[in-house]
């Protein structure tokens, strides 16, 4: 068995500086995000999210996300769901987007406020129908006896309301807005470039700097 230790990769795609990057750090993400997709990575929309709760302990899950735009990165979910919860406990989290093969890493810190009922209400209505029933079968991150009770819940639902589901009250959006973004590069011998947004005050809304690896 190779040793953990020895398991290593030495990164040479691509270089960033801040003379390359965009003043906006949401148009920045855009551009790898479009780059993403044009590689066909899979599921380039995955992302970590970090949550903390009331007494410092943080969780992290993958998320996909579902909207980006100047207001901050939107992503739904169960409003009952331990990331919810501590949501609702505590509205900053923390995003993580890793696209490996381009050897690339975007870092966003935040306070997380939950979208509009329209919006909820939109996206809802846009998803899969099977998925449409699971947000009403699944009192999610809550203990379940087995898999049969959440097979007769989905039928119930389906029975209850065919394909003209309204959106589940417990369930809906969140928008994290950002104050800091990173952009991480992948460098040969771990000298990786990081350049770090933070949001600042007056005519330049964000400050820009680059990190040492």
């Amino acid at each position: 068995m190779t040793s953990l230790a020895d398991l290593r990769k030495n990164y040479s795609r691509s270089s960033l500086d801040a003379a390359d990057v965009d003043s906006n750090p949401i148009c920045q993400f855009e551009t790898w995000f479009a780059q993403a997709l044009d590689a066909q990575l899979p599921e380039p929309n995955a992302m970590t999210l970090a949550t903390v709760d009331t007494n410092g302990r943080p969780s992290a899950r993958i998320v996909l996300i579902k909207g980006v735009d100047e207001r901050g990165f939107a992503f739904f979910t169960n409003y009952d769901s331990r990331k919810g919860r501590e949501l609702a406990e505590n509205p900053a989290a923390s995003l993580l987007f890793h696209w490996i093969e381009l050897e690339r890493q975007v870092r966003i810190e935040g306070r997380v406020v939950k979208t509009s009922a329209l919006e909820s209400d939109t996206y809802y209505a846009s998803r899969p129908l099977g998925s449409r029933i699971g947000a009403w079968a699944s009192d999610q991150s809550r203990p379940i006896a087995n898999r049969e009770m959440l097979e007769l819940r989905k039928k119930e639902i389906s029975e209850k309301y065919g394909d003209q589901l309204p959106r589940p009250p417990h369930w809906g959006g969140y928008r994290l807005v950002p104050d800091v973004l990173e952009f991480w590069q992948g460098r040969p011998s771990r000298l990786h470039d990081r350049i770090v947004y933070k949001r600042a005050s007056g005519d330049d809304p964000w400050q820009i700097t680059r990190l040492a690896p």
